[in-house]
């Protein structure tokens, strides 16, 4: 693959700087966007409370907790942290208006459905669902917890919204453990990452339209996952391990020797297979617009079957894929799909490209939103927290494409007037799709942020 469709981080943050007045109201316009959700909460106190932490996951704190926020705003610590890790409030309606307000307003009939694991690194072990488990932040086992992520992809903007706590067998077998940890009855018992995510797709997939389930190599390797997925009608395009084990349908057999059953074509690992490819057989297919041009992947597919535990399973699309990482590195992807064999090169490469715009999400928030700042140990306490970091999140996307619309190439009436009185002031102000780390200057979080704070206690 070139490396000219790069696109130079110095022209990217230029093009992307922010003026000032594009946060004029921000502080009005959180209270407003918060109305829905701390609706939903019963008591006067715990709408307050959630007002003052979603202000505090937005501003320039350097650790997002409880303590930390109070401290910001000048308030005691022990009814902030009561709020969010001991008070029985239930953080599920705040979901499901969350889940509404992206359907309504990102909602597309080709949109995608990814699921995506992510860990957070602790220390101790009495956390809850804290194990000595694969953290792919550190690309090691490591002590964490993993939640497993919903989240929700258009050609609108991208955005996670739904959550599920992993408890690890260790924890599911020990009641006590998960008694002292706040684990409800009916929680504790052992489910995989793969049945957390069925569930959410049971609950939130009716509410949000959608073509496609994506995933990641995790999610992908079982084949029970996948024959799942296509027995409930989903189509879906789930990475694989470089390991996986399939039998290229398209290819020629072996020549036949006469005797005996004519040869069948070999079963191959992805990755043997894609070095044997041609150099012909790759198509460059553009997945954005940048700076410089398109932003092309390059992309193969093939019939296919795996072998599975020893046995053959049904016939699947196997899709290849170099792009470019964040450091301009070409990384291979491999996916499986149920869908139709015709289906067009291009649109394996839009979802493909939209499963990693979820780990984007994720990245964000954990920057952004302090999604990985708690400190918590109870189960209320991770779910309340995680709950108002991925509204936290939302808001900052509502916020992006406020930016967007204020761009005068939108031929729509700036809001407000004062950001673009002409042609020379016009915004541009998008999150990027593909590069998280380098465009995380563009929506200039930060300094929307400080807007949001009061003065520190002196």
């Amino acid at each position: 693959m070139e490396r000219r469709f790069g696109e130079p981080r110095g022209e990217v943050r230029t093009d992307c700087k922010v003026p000032p007045a594009v946060f004029n109201g921000m502080t009005e316009r959180l209270v407003k966007f918060a109305a829905p959700f701390v609706e939903r909460l019963c008591r006067p106190e715990q709408r307050e409370h959630a007002h003052r932490y979603l202000q505090g996951l937005l501003s320039d704190l350097q650790q997002k907790n409880a303590e930390r926020i109070a401290y910001r705003y000048d308030e005691d610590r022990l009814g902030l942290q009561n709020f969010i890790g001991t008070s029985p409030w239930d953080h599920r309606p705040l979901l499901d208006e969350l889940v509404c307000q992206v359907g309504r307003q990102l909602g597309k009939p080709n949109g995608v459905l990814v699921f995506d694991p992510s860990a957070f690194a602790k220390k101790g072990k009495h956390s809850v669902g804290v194990a000595r488990q694969w953290c792919g932040r550190l690309g090691k086992k490591e002590n964490c917890q993993v939640g497993v992520f919903l989240g929700y992809v258009s050609e609108e903007e991208h955005v996670l919204l739904d959550t599920r706590l992993y408890l690890p067998e260790e924890w599911t077998k020990d009641r006590a453990r998960c008694k002292a940890a706040g684990v409800p009855r009916e929680e504790m018992r052992m489910r995989t990452r793969h049945e957390l995510a069925l569930e959410m797709l049971e609950a939130k997939g009716p509410l949000l339209p959608h073509a496609w389930i994506a995933g990641d190599d995790e999610m992908g390797r079982p084949a029970w996952f996948r024959r799942e997925l296509a027995g409930r009608g989903e189509r879906y395009l789930l990475a694989v391990p470089s390991n996986t084990t399939v039998r290229d349908l398209e290819a020629d057999p072996p020549a036949y020797g006469g005797r005996g059953q004519p040869p069948k074509r070999p079963f191959q690992q992805v990755r043997k297979w894609c070095e044997s490819l041609p150099a012909g057989a790759w198509t460059s297919v553009p997945v954005r617009e940048g700076a410089k041009g398109p932003i092309e992947v390059e992309i193969v597919q093939r019939r296919v079957v795996a072998k599975i535990e020893g046995k053959v399973g049904p016939e699947e699309t196997l899709v290849v894929i170099h792009r470019l990482d964040e450091e301009q590195n070409v990384q291979t992807d491999y996916y499986l799909s149920n869908a139709p064999p015709d289906t067009p090169l291009a649109e394996f490469a839009r979802v493909a490209n939209a499963e990693h715009r979820i780990e984007e999400c994720i990245k964000r928030a954990k920057s952004e939103a302090g999604m990985a700042q708690y400190q918590v140990r109870h189960w209320l306490g991770w779910h309340h927290h995680i709950t108002l970091c991925l509204i936290a999140t939302w808001f900052l996307v509502c916020e992006t494409r406020r930016g967007k619309k204020m761009d005068a190439s939108d031929h729509r009436s700036p809001s407000p007037p004062e950001v673009c009185p002409d042609s020379s002031r016009r915004v541009r102000l998008r999150h990027a799709p593909a590069y998280p780390a380098r465009m995380r200057a563009l929506v200039g979080t930060q300094q929307a942020c400080r807007r949001l704070s009061s003065p520190r206690r002196t």
